[in-house]
């Protein structure tokens, strides 16, 4: 499955992404100064039981009621003394985002609209596939970075969303399918693919995934959660040093030229950058593989040419090819690759040896696809001006 956004020209002009990025983020103010305890992954809650004085076992306690029997209720915490307890309600507080919405697909894939606490909206989508069920989860309130063939880029952005903002999202669909997310239950996998570029938002979305690992919250391997980025390189190169998750990149293209124009973070870290990048990344891992992911756009890089191209330019990188079909949304004027062009390119890759896969498009009646994913977000770099509403959600 793939609901990925990419970057924009935003990253060529003079003022660096990240630091535009973290301005718009420090502008936003929390509407409470309790803390809200689905920000703390282990390491903060150990750091925030500390500072009260408490010893670092009450952090795995708060963390199996939160996420082992989904508790909200601080004082049915009853491992928790009720002296401690009463300093907890004082100074802390459990909130998620608001369920708008929850919309099934005909093919079981389910799409939900949550409503933060600013009035922006994200979306997260579970799609199961036999005994998978992978769940697509948004790290942004819209998105800074525009690929031109993704809905969701086109929209604007607002901010970074918090750790509680992330890791609210598996609870939600936690809640929602029943279960928990291992030992074959509803959600086997999660990948970060949902709005909105990861690698921007660096922090949050690490100790969200080190929560969603953790034995004492979500338990997932490292193997069954995916990062997927359009190519920030240098914070690539930061995650191989702070985790193992598995990566997913949005190539698109076999050449910079063409990339420049569909994936225009291509312009400050090209291609040759972001393969080196890849290669880092899973050096001395064995066994471990990136996946490319390519969607098919009639007429701009579908050829058989650009297949063998691709070839070529993943040669000597343990990887697999994620072929997507391109999914139209209102204002595009690109087409998706007929079935005879896309089983063509994907023909020409096995036969060169690169597992190579067909993604099936799951939830397109609910604009749940690749790159439909939208929401509802309140533009702070006044990009949707220029391409007007996609999608309105009241």
């Amino acid at each position: 499955m793939k609901l990925h956004f990419s970057l924009s020209q935003m990253t060529c002009v003079n003022v660096p992404v990240n630091r535009l990025l973290n301005k718009l983020d420090n502008e936003h103010l929390e509407t409470s100064s309790k803390v809200n305890l689905l920000n703390l992954d282990q390491q903060a809650m150990k750091a925030f039981f500390a500072d009260m004085g408490e010893k670092a076992f009450r952090a795995s306690q708060l963390l199996k009621w939160l996420y082992q029997q989904d508790i909200d209720d601080i004082d049915t915490m009853t491992n928790l003394g009720k002296a401690l307890r009463t300093r907890l309600k004082e100074t802390c507080e459990i909130v998620m985002p608001e369920v708008v919405y929850e919309q099934p697909s005909k093919d079981g894939t389910v799409k939900w609209l949550l409503r933060l606490t600013d009035g922006n909206c994200i979306e997260t989508v579970y799609i199961p596939e036999g005994d998978r069920g992978t769940l697509c989860v948004s790290s942004q309130v819209g998105c800074a970075l525009k690929c031109t063939f993704c809905s969701t880029a086109q929209q604007g952005f607002n901010r970074n969303l918090e750790v509680h903002e992330i890791i609210s999202q598996v609870r939600v669909a936690v809640r929602t399918l029943g279960g928990g997310v291992k030992d074959g239950r509803a959600i086997t996998n999660v990948v970060m693919m949902g709005m909105g570029e990861p690698l921007l938002n660096f922090d949050n979305v690490v100790s969200a995934m080190d929560l969603m690992m953790d034995d004492l919250a979500f338990g997932l391997s490292k193997r069954r959660i995916t990062l997927s980025t359009a190519g920030v390189v240098p914070a690539l190169d930061r995650l191989r040093e702070v985790s193992d998750v598995s990566l997913a990149v949005s190539l698109h293209a076999t050449n910079d030229e063409l990339r420049n124009q569909i994936v225009p973070i291509n312009k400050k870290y090209p291609i040759h950058e972001l393969l080196a990048s890849c290669r880092r990344y899973i050096a001395d891992k064995p066994h471990r593989k990136v996946t490319f992911e390519y969607v098919m756009l009639e007429g701009i890089n579908d050829s058989v040419d650009e297949a063998k191209e691709l070839v070529t330019l993943l040669e000597g990188i343990p990887s697999k090819v994620n072929l997507i079909p391109f999914n139209p949304f209102p204002g595009t004027d690109y087409q998706t690759s007929s079935r005879e062009v896309i089983d063509r390119f994907q023909e020409t890759l096995i036969n060169a040896g690169l597992v190579t896969i067909r993604r099936k498009t799951r939830g397109e009646d609910i604009d749940a696809a690749c790159g439909q994913l939208v929401g509802k977000v309140q533009d702070r770099i006044r990009r949707s001006a220029r391409f007007g509403v996609i999608k309105q959600v009241n």
